[in-house]
């Protein structure tokens, strides 16, 4: 796996990036050799920050650890991104696996028109009627049946404090927040003033969303 490393404030040491490379090349063997990723590394006052970001073909994530070292940062951050990829391999594997029941090809059951149907019913009511005694005249009387409700899911609803960033942000940025705080949804504006929406499908991929 290509990556890039950037260093803000602090220095990058060899076995510092030794141990990058160990555990970016164990996300690259789940995501494949095709991913590229970055890693910055910066601090804040007493705090070591790491900022782990992988492209992969169909997924994009991002990890963030904070701790008194760079190693420990490094360490959490990395830990957090192998994570996310075991979870997005699980899901497109889930997904292409199919149960065997599923498999099984069944032919539809065929649909009668209702006007063939209501001539089937006058049919067996007329036969019926021949086959009764003709004692007593019996009057058939058509029973209407309501149509079955379907069950109505209802959805799930998300508060705006939940959904909005509470500062302007990149979209880089906006990704690390959902992918960190394992978020489905992101309203944000970057410094321009331009409104983004971020996403996360039933698939699991993270969409994005530019508002009008």
């Amino acid at each position: 796996m290509e990556v890039e490393y950037t260093a803000r404030q602090v220095k990058i040491s060899k076995a510092l990036r030794t141990q990058a490379e160990e555990g970016m090349e164990r996300i690259a063997r789940i995501l494949g050799k095709s991913a590229r990723g970055s890693i910055v590394f910066s601090a804040q006052k007493r705090e070591q920050i790491a900022e782990v970001t992988i492209q992969a073909r169909l997924q994009t994530i991002a990890a963030t650890g904070k701790a008194d070292t760079l190693e420990s940062a490094l360490r959490a951050a990395l830990e957090h991104a192998e994570n996310q990829a075991r979870r997005h391999r699980d899901r497109r594997i889930d997904g292409k696996r199919l149960p065997k029941e599923e498999k099984e090809i069944s032919a539809p059951p065929v649909a009668r028109s209702k006007a063939r149907a209501a001539q089937s019913e006058e049919a067996e009511v007329a036969e019926a009627k021949s086959a009764r005694p003709r004692k007593k005249t019996s009057a058939v009387i058509a029973v209407h049946k309501s149509p079955t409700r379907k069950t109505v899911v209802e959805p799930h609803v998300v508060t705006s404090g939940e959904a909005f960033a509470e500062r302007s942000m990149t979209i880089e940025e906006a990704v690390k927040e959902v992918e960190s705080k394992d978020r489905d949804l992101l309203i944000f504006h970057n410094l321009s003033g331009e409104q983004y929406v971020l996403h996360r499908r039933r698939d699991g991929e993270v969409e994005l969303i530019e508002l009008p």
